[in-house]
């Protein structure tokens, strides 16, 4: 489909404001920079700032939608007789082999997660987008399974899956805070991520696993 005309300049605009306030943020820090001073610098009113970005830390956070639909969209598109684990071990492990930034882990990563973890208001917004991400996996497995109300099992896989991935996230997080770059972290990273998907395989690992055709 075609991008009108009309859509492109509000995808651009909001482009605009991101990359101003992300650039913004980089130079004087999250907390230290007004959504005020980011309308001036992009020469947009401030309610326009806010069309595109309901809150402060959705302007550095821009990509907080797609990440929050990420585990389910995995699932979904998982392969014939891949679980749902095994679904996620690979996207998780494909990223981090190809230095994409679904999962944090990329070039310029590390300024990120270090300006996130010196602000209050961004780390409460990432635990909050890691709780959507766990429930919308869960409903999901649910719904694709067909699993009665009652059936605490797509909850219960999506919150192992969940908390594996916060614990070798976790990890990465306090080295790259002690000054390590995301390259030098990267090998151990995968180790860590293999052995914590492993602990899981032997309770979850064929769960939710697709059909062959």
């Amino acid at each position: 489909m075609t991008e009108g005309l009309r859509e492109r300049k509000k995808r651009e605009t909001r482009l605009r404001i991101s990359d101003v306030a992300t650039g913004m943020f980089m130079a004087r820090g999250f907390d230290n920079v007004t959504v005020a001073e980011v309308a001036r610098a992009a020469d947009v009113s401030v309610n326009t700032v806010f069309n595109y970005f309901p809150t402060k830390e959705d302007l550095l956070l821009d990509r907080a939608s797609e990440v929050e639909e990420l585990l389910a969209r995995v699932f979904r598109e998982r392969g014939p007789g891949e679980s749902a684990l095994e679904a996620v071990r690979r996207d998780f492990l494909d990223a981090l082999e190809t230095g994409h930034y679904r999962y944090g882990f990329h070039e310029g990563g590390d300024v990120l997660i270090r300006m996130i973890e010196t602000s209050p208001s961004l780390s409460a917004r990432i635990r909050e987008m890691d709780d959507t991400r766990e429930r919308r996996l869960a409903e999901a497995i649910a719904e694709e399974l067909d699993a009665d109300p009652d059936d605490l099992t797509p909850a219960a896989v999506a919150a192992q899956i969940g908390a594996a991935l916060r614990t070798v996230v976790g990890y990465a997080v306090r080295r790259m805070l002690a000054g390590e770059t995301v390259a030098a972290v990267a090998p151990d990273l995968r180790r860590q991520a293999e052995h914590a998907f492993a602990l899981l395989e032997k309770g979850i690992g064929g769960y939710g696993a697709r059909r062959e055709e």
